[in-house]
């Protein structure tokens, strides 16, 4: 998903009129009851083996990478998928089981979150 991507409403006839595409995204998470929904921006970096984009500090490159990460129950992930296909249509989703990691000096413990952790 690219910044600059909107969620433009059927029978709109421009594009600046839409809200992005992040935010409908987000929205949409919320009004649909999942966990958690955050848009990350990327400042500096390349997708799908394209050029390299970064943000100047004057002018924003509307080009470069952002995510919105939901963090739910599988089966409610995929619903929403489903429910809001026309606005991911074409936009790369990948799915993460959760884990906890815990770091200390005597090394890495790494345990599944569990399911009731991730019921609202």
């Amino acid at each position: 998903m690219k910044l600059a991507d909107k969620a433009v409403k059927p029978g709109t006839r421009s594009r600046w009129a839409a809200k992005p595409l992040d935010r409908t995204l987000v929205a949409q998470a919320k009004a649909d009851g999942i966990m958690n929904a955050v848009a990350h921006y990327t400042h500096y970096g390349y997708s799908n083996h394209g050029p390299v984009h970064e943000n100047g500090a004057e002018i924003a490159d509307p080009h470069l990478t952002m995510c919105v990460e939901l963090i739910g129950q599988r089966e409610q992930l995929e619903g929403f998928c489903r429910a809001h296909g026309d606005l991911l249509a074409n936009k790369v989703i990948v799915y993460k089981h959760l884990e906890h990691w815990t770091v200390s000096p005597a090394g890495l413990r790494q345990e599944d979150a569990d399911t009731a952790e991730l019921v609202g």
